[in-house]
């Protein structure tokens, strides 16, 4: 009975902290609009994901909470259609609702430590908007390798142009610097318009400046068509950063994330959130 009793506890325990059924419940504090999950159900780390206090001496971007992603080495999830660790990945992302045609406005903080290490030429992304039975059509990076950047932030641009056959599928653009995000907050606004035609658009804007547009078609004709935001940290070819150092290990990466909105309009997705300082 005592081992029953501590079971059941325990297992309150689990749910309170948010991973009953894979489902991750934010509070008001840190997030509205949408519903998230864990990116991948098996083996995901309670360090993962945690929602975190000021007082604690966590970075917070408005209120009182953040959000807290951590991955350390060996860190590779899996559920019954993908695992990271069969295909040189680790991650800790949370999913948000799987949207259809439409526009949307979305809104997040991102805090990006002093001593958050780069991992080039490993592709660390760290937000993304993905699409069903296609993929990431519009992915925040933390590297550039065209350009043999690391740091910062840099939004890849993947599958929209892969139409006539032949045109280039995947183009990167610099809306960050390292400079510009570390040991600070940095202030992430989108409206997309997803759509079939070409009347769809991915518009973003960082610190209140535009510094991204790209108009065409943002759907594709799957059998159930839809994009949902991804974030987190999301490290692939984990292989690339190892053979280049001739080390096991990729060094664990910890980032925040705060104010994580989505809306029908910019305000309210912004509110009330107040200057940078």
């Amino acid at each position: 009975m005592r081992k029953l009793i501590i079971f059941l506890v325990t297992g309150m325990l689990w749910c309170n902290l948010g991973f009953a059924d894979y489902h991750f419940r934010l509070p008001k504090d840190v997030a509205s609009g949408d519903k998230y999950q864990l990116s991948l159900e098996k083996d995901f780390k309670k360090h993962g994901v945690q929602v975190v206090h000021k007082k604690d001496g966590h970075p917070v971007r408005a209120g009182k909470k953040s959000i807290r992603f951590e991955v350390k080495p060996g860190d590779c999830g899996y559920d019954e259609w993908w695992s990271d660790c069969k295909n040189d990945r680790e991650r800790h992302e949370l999913s948000g609702t799987r949207f259809g045609a439409g526009k949307k406005w979305y809104a997040w903080s991102i805090y990006v430590p002093k001593d958050f290490p780069i991992i080039y030429p490993t592709k660390t992304m760290l937000g993304q908007f993905y699409h069903s039975s296609v993929g990431p059509i519009f992915g925040f990076q933390n590297q550039n390798p065209n350009r043999g950047i690391g740091g910062g932030y840099h939004i890849e641009k993947d599958f929209v142009d892969c139409v006539p056959e032949g045109s280039e599928c995947s183009k990167l653009y610099t809306v960050a610097s390292d400079d510009d995000m570390r040991g600070k907050w940095t202030d992430v606004l989108v409206h997309a318009n997803w759509s079939f035609n070409q009347d769809g658009f991915f518009k973003t804007w960082i610190n209140n400046e535009l510094k991204f547009e790209y108009k065409g078609r943002t759907l594709f004709k799957t059998k159930r068509p839809y994009v949902y935001l991804k974030f987190g940290i999301y490290r692939s070819f984990m292989s690339r950063w190892r053979n280049q150092n001739n080390i096991q290990d990729v060094p664990g990466q910890v980032l925040y994330f705060d104010e994580v909105r989505v809306g029908k309009s910019k305000k309210e997705v912004v509110g009330k959130l107040p200057p940078l300082k």
